[in-house]
């Protein structure tokens, strides 16, 4: 507690940024991690202030748009959302983020519970994970057979171009990650005691079944990428650089009010975030 106190005392006679960065470095502080982190937290709170512009403009002109988060295990889906959601009117904005399907549901048509949970007018659905569950996930892990495999990719196209034609607009992105840095988040996970909630059996085989993952995700972007719905590939490695360019990349697809008053860049960073090109041969 007295080094606490010290230390605020120290901190009121600064003057300068210069005075400031003299004591850290007096405390043994890394400088340039610190600097990293402040200009990380200045762009986050300035993106969301135009977060909140943008759900704004939504309400009043009766937008529907859907945010779906799609990626590997430890993409760092989540805690993208959790940014993006941070300082937005909880009335007007929904994560959907749906469990096992019920007996009932496994009797319906695949996306009649997706249905259920597309935007109404003025509202945004941010979907941590979405029906693309069917794409990679379920047949990797043996949770669909291949009728139901094959019937859910000739139908996605024409189901979301029903979508974008009654006006519901949507982004899709996927988060990209390295196999050694998956590996390194499930360490982290199994390693810390408020984490371990994240880690599932299925989660635990996603370095085993890595190639798996992967012939099933370039299948499902040579089929489901299209003009009227394309994906978004997000580099997301780096976690902090995932988040900004992809709460910017939201930003940047729609002219709201005050766009032109930002005092941040909403325009994204092309070498984290882009559209996915046929001519890529590795993602992830």
């Amino acid at each position: 507690m007295p080094d606490q106190v010290v230390l605020r005392e120290e901190l009121s006679d600064l003057h300068t940024s210069r005075e400031f960065i003299q004591l850290l470095r007096t405390k043994n502080v890394n400088v340039s991690r610190v600097k990293r982190a402040m200009q990380y937290e200045f762009e986050l709170e300035s993106l969301q202030i135009e977060l909140v512009k943008l759900q704004r403009w939504i309400q009043d002109s009766g937008r529907r748009v859907a945010i779906l988060f799609e990626g590997r295990d430890a993409a760092g889906k989540g805690g993208t959302i959790r940014r993006f959601i941070e300082h937005l009117n909880p009335r007007a904005i929904r994560v959907v983020a749906l469990p096992k399907p019920t007996d009932d549901e496994t009797g319906q048509w695949y996306f009649q519970r997706y249905m259920r949970q597309l935007p109404n007018r003025g509202e945004i659905v941010f979907f941590d994970r979405s029906w693309y569950n069917r794409a990679v996930v379920e047949p990797v892990m043996g949770f669909c057979d291949p009728d139901q495999y094959e019937r859910f990719m000739r139908q996605t196209p024409e189901f979301e171009h029903m979508l974008v034609e009654d006006g519901v607009e949507i982004v899709k992105f996927w988060f990209s990650i390295s196999k050694e840095v998956q590996g390194a988040r499930f360490d982290s996970r199994r390693n810390n005691p408020l984490k371990q909630w994240k880690l599932s059996p299925i989660d635990e085989r996603g370095q085993e079944l890595w190639d798996d993952y992967t012939r099933y995700k370039e299948r499902m972007f040579s089929l489901t990428h299209t003009s009227f719905s394309p994906w978004i590939i997000v580099k997301a490695n780096d976690k902090r650089a995932a988040r900004l360019e992809s709460i910017r990349y939201v930003l940047s697809a729609f002219d709201y009010t005050g766009k032109d008053k930002s005092r941040v860049s909403v325009i994204p960073d092309p070498g984290v975030v882009g559209r996915f090109h046929r001519s890529a041969r590795r993602i992830d």
